[in-house]
């Protein structure tokens, strides 16, 4: 459904793993891949006006999200193999000394091992201050229900990097988000978003759930676009091969101008 919107505008269960201390940066067997998949998917100009109508973002459950979050889950919401190409994505394309801030966090990151050593710091908001307080990469934490109060509690251009892992479809203000973010970065900081095909499909928003993979990415694109001080986002399937892999992996990104 969403992605028809811009179409015509144009012409989970989460995966359970052991706790503390399973984040791998290699595997035996297990290949990872980067293939910059944007001309498949930004293949037309952006509509004039945002092609999304409010009602594109009611959800099944339209219950305080603070009730919905309150009940820590220390588990993992995309399957062993995602996590590590994850994790090897960004071993591979954050710098070293970077200031990095996890929006919509948890009780672990999928960032390497050795980031809390190489980086500067790494900051984080999420729902659940629980799994918050169990994520030993973080230097600071700051609970935050971004669909209530998506103003980020962080000065401006704090932040070299800033990532979202899966949860970009809970988002009912995203253009808000966006603006936050852009606004925490430092200038030609990058804002990173992983998004596979796992969901808690009672709290994502409705148009989300009528879409494939690649209308994902696409509907990511239009919210850098459509917030504007972007520049063009870009797509790359990092889907890993090999044993444990089942779910894909998709990265949208692009760098606050």
């Amino acid at each position: 459904m969403a992605g028809s919107m811009i179409a015509a505008s144009l012409g989970s269960t989460a995966a359970g793993a052991d706790p503390y201390g399973r984040i791998a940066e290699a595997d035996v067997g297990m290949k990872f891949k980067k293939d910059d998949i944007s001309a498949k998917i930004f293949t037309q100009p952006w509509p004039a006006d945002y092609p999304f109508p409010p009602s594109a973002f009611s959800r099944t459950d339209e219950s305080d999200d603070s009730n919905f979050y309150d009940t820590p889950r220390f588990v993992y919401h995309i399957d062993e193999g995602a996590v590590r190409a994850l994790t090897n994505y960004y071993k591979t394309t954050i710098a070293d000394g970077s200031s990095i801030l996890d929006i919509c966090s948890s009780w672990v990151s999928h960032y390497p091992d050795d980031f809390p050593k190489r980086m500067s710091r790494i900051s984080a908001t999420g729902m659940n201050a629980r799994e918050l307080a169990a994520n030993s990469q973080l230097s600071d934490f700051k609970p935050r229900n971004l669909n209530v109060e998506p103003k980020l509690p962080f000065d401006d251009g704090s932040f070299d990097v800033v990532t979202c892992v899966v949860s970009v479809d809970y988002l009912t203000k995203p253009l808000e988000v966006f603006k936050e973010v852009r606004r925490v970065l430092k200038p030609g900081g990058r804002f990173i978003l992983s998004q596979s095909n796992r969901c808690f499909p009672t709290k994502a928003i409705r148009m989300w759930l009528g879409m494939g993979d690649l209308e994902h990415c696409l509907v990511i694109g239009a919210y850098f676009h459509y917030a504007g001080g972007w520049g063009s986002a870009r797509a790359f399937d990092v889907s890993p091969s090999g044993p444990n892999t089942h779910d894909p992996l998709f990265i949208v990104e692009a760098t606050r101008e």
